[in-house]
């Protein structure tokens, strides 16, 4: 299966958040990946936009085996590689291309590819997705784009991300079509700076007990 949906759908399944994120002091990736997972939110996407990405999650790899740690941001076939080289369990890009494509098919990590219109869905659903990104989600349309998705693209299910909170992020959870939801609320810049572990692991409880459908 091209997506390998064996892979990926028990990491999507096993938490209603996927942690999104940016790491600016590589001395907190190690422990921040620890709080996410003793709060119940193991699988983290550390996204590279910053120059200790990779390094972070070639730390968290090596250095938290309770994490699965997956690489955002995936913008070529070189950040691709550089990602799983590094650890990555799985690989997630905002939209997605052809050279993407191939260098996910040539890989043994899944990919999790970004789509919005349906025309972008229908291709990679052509490609053999079935799991994608929805990415920008509250500014492409929100929980309500995606629950009109649901019954003419049977079938495709979603990972929105961007703008979600614990405010809304039922919205989206309630839905058929939506299998987790990507957020960096979890780990907030001001909780980051403090390195105020313990309290990132409580907002990391509260998100791993988010109801699903």
């Amino acid at each position: 299966m091209a997506q390998k949906t064996d892979k990926l759908l028990p990491i999507l399944e096993g938490q209603p958040v996927i942690p999104v994120l940016k790491i600016d002091r590589l001395a907190d990736a190690v422990p921040l990946a620890r709080a996410l997972a003793a709060g119940g939110l193991p699988a983290v996407e550390i996204t590279l936009r910053t120059a200790d990405a990779i390094d972070a999650i070639r730390l968290v790899a090596d250095e938290v085996p309770e994490a699965l740690v997956g690489a955002g941001t995936i913008l070529s076939a070189h950040g691709f590689e550089q990602a799983v080289d590094a650890g990555a369990r799985f690989v997630v890009s905002p939209g997605t291309t052809q050279e993407l494509l191939d260098c996910a098919r040539a890989s043994g990590v899944p990919f999790l590819p970004g789509a919005i219109t349906p025309s972008e869905i229908m291709s990679l659903r052509e490609e053999g997705y079935s799991i994608l990104k929805f990415f920008p989600a509250e500014q492409a349309g929100g929980a309500a784009f995606l629950k009109s998705l649901a019954a003419p693209l049977a079938g495709i299910h979603f990972c929105p991300t961007g703008g979600i909170s614990l405010a809304n992020a039922h919205d989206y959870l309630s839905l058929s079509n939506v299998v987790c939801v990507g957020g960096s609320w979890v780990a907030p810049d001001d909780l980051l700076k403090a390195k105020d572990w313990d309290g990132i692991t409580a907002l990391a409880r509260q998100a791993a007990q988010l109801p699903r459908k």
